[in-house]
């Protein structure tokens, strides 16, 4: 009698996937930063980090579609790759109106950069636990959106003092930068309450 042997897919590890996009990511806000207080070269580095950034989501969402299994919803880790892909997508979006508007970036911008790279190191950690310690993971998803807090009263002071800038065009120009760094805080806070919206489904 012949015995069948029956072969499951081999099972992609999604989420070292996702925490290879979120590097990328990480490195792209690094270089932001830089940008920020006034290496203007770093521009290139995050353009390029958003290309490796949008690579690493097609493989993740590749294997994604290949998996039999995943250790979250499909939904979720297509939401939170997105998300992380956004953040980066916003970043080289700023950095192109800068230029479009020869309005070099400055203090604010730079607090709020980094910023937004303490809150992304913040929801790495919390990919970290998201499958096996759901605690552990809201919790770094929490401090991801104290830092991104942070980001909104810079945000908002930096507003209040464009109030005293004498030239329009400056204040308008540094109006549109500050608020395309807030929104990329928003997308902060959207990939960390998709964080725990997991936690939540997969209690």
């Amino acid at each position: 009698m012949t015995r069948r042997r029956w072969f499951l897919p081999e099972i992609p590890d999604v989420l070292a996937l996702l925490r290879a996009q979120v590097a990328v990511t990480i490195e792209g806000l690094d270089a932001f930063t830089r940008w920020a207080d006034g290496d203007l070269a770093a521009a290139e580095v995050v353009r390029d980090a958003e290309h490796r950034g949008d690579r690493a989501k097609r493989e993740l969402l590749n294997a994604l579609r290949a998996a039999f299994v995943t250790p979250l919803e499909p939904e979720d880790v297509f939401a939170l790759s997105r998300g992380v892909d956004w953040i980066l997508d916003f970043a080289r979006d700023l950095i192109a109106e800068s230029e479009a508007m020869d309005c070099a970036p400055d203090a604010v911008i730079t607090e709020m950069a980094r910023f937004l790279g303490e809150a992304v190191r913040h929801i790495d950690q919390a990919l970290v636990h998201l499958d096996r310690d759901g605690d552990a993971a809201t919790e770094a998803a929490d401090a991801a959106i104290k830092v991104e807090r942070e980001l909104e009263r810079t945000y908002y002071a930096g507003m209040a003092a464009l109030l005293e800038v004498e030239n329009r065009s400056e204040r308008i120009a540094r109006r549109e930068l500050y608020r395309r760094c807030a929104r990329i805080g928003e997308m902060v806070i959207d990939v960390s309450e998709r964080v725990v919206y997991a936690v939540v489904k997969e209690s």
